[in-house]
């Protein structure tokens, strides 16, 4: 096993300090998330408070992406580019956040509910959601990555949601995406074998239809059949007994409930 995928404790903190970030910076955007703001308006309140905090966005300039959050609505599964277009009533908006601090990487996302939403809706939401929380509840000593895959898949397919096949959890560290690939699809047992120690992002991209996508020339990710998609993501580490969850969404929810 390569030092480079199992972290020491120090880089552990590391990671965590700036997962944490990324979780004051989601609900920072929070605040501001109500019909008629803009994402390009949500991403600059991002960008003044990653910096603010000494850190720096993780996803401006990666692959040339002009950002420093993925602000995706609606149809658009992820990697959404924030414009001056206004959020509308109903809306269901995936915000991405990566920051770079003291050289490690933090990685989280939270899809928010834009005013009222339909019931539907709000259950393609929990349910993603707590898809994410299953999968974190396999990142074990000795599970493989097919483990974490295969419950959230058989967990959302239940409901009759498409599981996106072609974009995947990721290792954490001084590399924005690090191995191993941790695919929110795929059979008990099979893939990378996980170790105590591993920093990796789980992210569930669940679609209220069928699973296809298309990636459209500037790397926006859309539902093939337009119908919404949720995206929830926590970088954890992979433990003996229990994982640890190195972002979170409690600052986020503090908003929420206060709003």
């Amino acid at each position: 096993m390569s030092q480079q995928l199992v972290k020491t404790e120090t880089e552990i903190e590391l990671v965590r300090q700036s997962s944490l970030l990324v979780g004051k910076t989601l609900a920072e955007v929070a605040r501001y998330i109500h019909p008629g703001v803009t994402t390009k308006y949500l991403n600059d309140k991002a960008e003044v408070f990653i910096k603010a905090h000494g850190a720096f966005p993780s996803f401006k300039g990666y692959r040339d992406f002009p950002a420093t959050l993925c602000t995706s609505v609606n149809d658009v599964v992820v990697h959404g580019i924030p414009d001056e277009t206004p959020l509308r009533e109903g809306d269901i908006i995936s915000v991405d956040c990566g920051v770079l601090m003291n050289g490690y990487h933090g990685d989280s996302a939270y899809t928010f509910a834009v005013g009222q939403i339909s019931e539907e809706m709000t259950l393609l939401l929990k349910r993603t959601k707590a898809a994410l929380y299953k999968g974190i509840a396999c990142a074990l000593h000795g599970n493989r990555t097919g483990d974490i895959g295969y419950t959230i898949q058989n967990y959302t397919e239940s409901f009759g949601y498409g599981v996106v096949r072609d974009l995947v959890g990721h290792g954490v560290g001084q590399e924005l995406h690090e191995k191993p690939e941790v695919p929110n699809f795929g059979k008990r047992g099979t893939g990378q074998r996980l170790e105590t120690g591993m920093t990796i992002a789980i992210e569930p991209m669940i679609n209220q239809g069928r699973k296809h996508v298309i990636m459209e020339k500037n790397g926006v990710v859309r539902t093939r059949d337009r119908k919404p998609s949720a995206h929830f993501e926590h970088t954890v580490v992979v433990g003996a007994r229990q994982a640890q969850i190195l972002s979170t969404f409690e600052f986020i929810e503090q908003v929420l409930n206060d709003k």
